[in-house]
């Protein structure tokens, strides 16, 4: 298969305002943050897209995004003074809006009205799903946030781990559109890791057949593994990469429904802000200490050992091991693309398609307009029946959650007798959180 020519890269992985991804991911939603985390704190720094932003909230308790520096003389609004209307440059008390307008301008004359009109700052739209804060850096009209299943299901314990990754945000994505690397990575290299400590396990499972299908939202992709039918479930319906930065990862069953997203947000052309969200909803009965309802529970994922060496004992530490080993930027007119890489392919073509779209003034796929049909965008996601029922904790260690404050006490609730850790759950952990 065709590898990309540096310049097709460099097309795909700029993130920036005026490049034709940066103005595709300016028609989406990003997010940005807990919604807990203003709660206690006034401003916060963002970098998305390559802005630098500062998002906060004035004394009505109302939320903003504005650029970071202060139009008068360059200073951060990172240490700003909230208002009633809005926040204040710490240098000199300039005011500004959430929308971006300037309010007030101390040691100038309150007469000067045209002066004041000229200064205005960079602003943008912030909204709360499911406990999280999203932004959008896109032209008006804005489309609807969309409300995708886990984001929206009641009655769940939210997790949101996080880590700043020093690599452009399409290596991340692209590791969800390549099943195999589950067999390899997940499989055959984890084995080898826990052989050299002495211990012997079997979980890789090879790939009989994979394919790839486009639904509205994005694309699904399918695996058919040695000692399966063509005609299961496994076959049918695949983990859903929501175009263009996540990937969904959904169970269901009596016990436990779960909702697992993986964002991979692009801060600039060089960092990813990688998030895991996750909803867990317990069965009826179970007991939940209140706490864990009450806002969304974040966590650092780190993927660095005190010694420098990269975490390679759980699937994301994995992941993030082969992500920035590829370098800052792939760079991909050095690739050898097989023909097990066709959903990667594939990613790529939709990615230039939709930039397309956008350069011809139209929507590109995914952006939800309709009301009606933002109610709850249920996803076509894989839902495997008593998965959970044994070795619900075993599942959660080898994934970030183990770095989770909470992680013990949700093992408690939807396994109040305790880990079972056996190599079987280890595989279907390695199967259903892979990325």
């Amino acid at each position: 298969m065709n590898m990309e020519s540096t310049e097709q890269n460099k097309m795909l992985t700029q993130v920036g305002r005026g490049t034709p991804m940066g103005e595709l991911m300016r028609r989406y939603w990003h997010p940005i943050a807990a919604a807990d985390e203003l709660s206690k704190d006034w401003t916060k720094r963002v970098r998305l897209l390559g802005e630098d932003l500062v998002l906060f909230r004035d004394r009505q308790g109302r939320r903003g995004l504005i650029a970071e520096h202060c139009p008068h003389r360059r200073a951060s609004f990172a240490y700003g003074v909230p208002t009633q209307d809005g926040i204040r440059c710490p240098y000199h008390g300039w005011e500004f809006s959430a929308q971006g307008k300037c309010l007030n301008q101390p040691n100038e004359s309150a007469d000067n009205c045209a002066f004041r009109d000229k200064v205005a700052t960079d602003a943008y739209p912030v909204e709360e799903l499911g406990g999280m804060l999203f932004a959008y850096l896109g032209p008006e009209p804005r489309p609807l946030l969309p409300r995708f299943d886990g984001f929206v299901v009641k009655g769940a314990i939210r997790l949101l781990g996080r880590t700043l990754l020093p690599i452009n945000w399409l290596q991340a994505m692209e590791n969800s559109v390549d099943p195999v690397h589950t067999e390899w990575l997940h499989g055959h290299h984890y084995e080898f890791v826990k052989e050299t400590e002495g211990v012997q396990v079997a979980i890789s499972a090879h790939h009989e057949k994979i394919d790839f299908r486009e639904f509205e939202y994005g694309m699904t992709k399918h695996r058919l593994l040695t000692g399966h039918s063509e005609e299961g479930d496994d076959w049918k319906i695949g983990h859903p990469i929501v175009f263009p930065t996540m990937l969904a990862v959904g169970n269901g069953d009596a016990h436990l429904r779960s909702y697992v997203f993986q964002i991979r947000v692009p801060v600039d052309d060089e960092n990813t802000m990688h998030m895991w969200y996750h909803a867990y909803v317990p069965p009826a009965g179970a007991i939940v200490p209140p706490h864990l309802l009450e806002k969304v529970h974040t966590h650092e994922v780190p993927y660095k050992d005190a010694q420098g060496k990269y975490i390679v004992d759980f699937i994301d530490g994995e992941d993030m091991m082969a992500w920035i080993s590829q370098g800052t930027v792939a760079d991909r007119s050095l690739e050898n693309l097989g023909t097990s890489d066709r959903g990667v392919v594939m990613f790529r073509r939709m990615l230039k398609r939709e930039m397309t779209k956008v350069e011809n003034g139209e929507d590109p796929m995914g952006v939800v307009r309709d009301p009606a049909k933002n109610q709850q965008i249920d996803l076509p996601n894989e839902k495997k029946k008593h998965h959970f029922s044994d070795g619900f904790g075993s599942l959660l260690f080898r994934t970030h959650v183990r770095y989770s404050p909470i992680a013990h006490e949700l093992v408690k609730v939807f396994e109040p007798d305790g880990t079972k850790a056996t190599a079987e759950n280890l595989m279907l952990a390695t199967v259903t959180e892979e990325s």
